[in-house]
């Protein structure tokens, strides 16, 4: 079942969402070579916690920090550590904070340095991938038809669209139905109503779509080695234009 949230939840949605925004923004000018990402991390929780809030993935389902950290071949839910980000690494960030019992979730692919043209292009179409989702996140568009967007830019830009991870439906809890693909046909899948919330996220890879989830059970990596981005944001459904809280 998919949760409709009314107004005076999204609006305590929208301050949750803001702090996760201002974080991603904050960390262009922190991510540099050099920095480990524990450091990220430490600078993740700090800012969260000086807001007043909870970090939303420390503890969840067991993770370790507040943060995923993924470098490179690094899909999603990369555990920081003592590792040291190198010039030409790109950098994926995937964060969200707690208030008043309502969560949020964002993610940002940064360049570290002078990165490769095709780990721009790659992070580029990412992004792009996402707003070209957005578009269908009105109300009588269905469910699949923001699949089959971001799936159609992605794959036009020459990247692959992972389908073992998929976006979800954000609230009360971290992840609540519906579970949104980054793939798949349009026009299946419930119509959009105002008051649903959807954490929509592309992660897009260089090479193959296939990934595999290495030994700490929690870090996936692309099968072939190759480059993987990611891009979140946490989106309302409104009577008009869909909002973004987190941006």
């Amino acid at each position: 079942m998919i949760v409709l949230k009314s107004k005076a939840e999204i609006d305590i949605m929208r301050v949750p969402g803001k702090v996760t925004a201002k974080i991603l923004l904050d960390l262009r000018g922190i991510i540099e070579p050099g920095i480990t990402t524990r450091e990220i991390d430490a600078y993740v929780e700090g800012e969260i916690l000086r807001h007043k809030m909870i970090p939303a993935f420390k503890g969840y389902n067991g993770f370790p920090a507040s943060t995923c950290v993924s470098v490179n071949q690094e899909v999603v839910h990369g555990i920081p550590s003592e590792r040291k980000v190198a010039e030409g690494d790109i950098v994926s960030i995937d964060v969200g904070c707690i208030y008043k019992g309502y969560f949020s979730d964002a993610a940002r692919t940064y360049p570290a340095g002078k990165i490769p043209d095709v780990a721009q292009r790659l992070i580029t179409a990412t992004e792009a991938s996402f707003f070209e989702g957005l578009k269908f996140c009105k109300v009588g568009y269905r469910l699949s038809d923001i699949s089959a967007a971001i799936q159609a830019r992605a794959e036009a830009d020459g990247f692959s669209v992972v389908r073992d991870f998929v976006g979800h439906g954000i609230g009360s809890a971290m992840h609540e139905e519906p579970q949104i693909a980054n793939y798949g046909a349009p026009g299946r899948g419930p119509r959009l109503a105002a008051g649903m919330v959807f954490a929509i996220e592309p992660m897009i890879n260089q090479g193959s779509y296939d990934i595999r989830v290495l030994k700490d059970d929690w870090t996936a990596v692309t099968i072939d080695g190759q480059l993987s981005a990611h891009y979140e944001n946490t989106v309302a459904i409104t009577d008009g234009e869909p909002e973004i809280l987190t941006l």
